[in-house]
């Protein structure tokens, strides 16, 4: 027969505790995938380097990097045009898959925090 074990759940409380802290690992994250994605953004004069930014939407819950240029996009997704060394289209899709692993921990870690692990 087993003991009796007496728990207190405060499910209401940790799910405060987690959406207080969500929107600061999102930007985490966004801020470390614009950093890694200007290493490799297509570079002639720095307008499209310094056009990007990131943002978090904290009634949604999502997060965005985003490059504000008229050329943006067909810098990213022509494949056949030529960049400086280090440079190249899909200058934001390669780092968000290859830093996958990066930014889920930055985007956990102020979760983390806020349940005091």
């Amino acid at each position: 027969m087993a003991d009796d074990v007496d728990v207190d759940w405060n499910g209401p409380e940790l799910e405060t505790l987690i959406e207080g802290a969500e929107p600061a690992g999102l930007l985490l994250a966004a801020e470390h995938l614009l950093q890694v994605s200007r290493t490799e953004v297509p570079l002639e004069e720095g307008t499209l380097e310094r056009s990007g930014t990131a943002t978090v939407d904290e009634s949604d819950r999502v997060a965005a990097v985003s490059y504000d240029t008229q050329y943006a996009v067909p810098q990213h997704e022509e494949m056949d045009w030529r960049h400086a060394a280090g440079r190249k289209a899909k200058y934001l899709e390669d780092p968000m898959n290859n830093e996958r692993d990066t930014m889920l921990e930055l985007a956990a870690a102020p979760i983390q925090q806020a349940l005091g692990g």
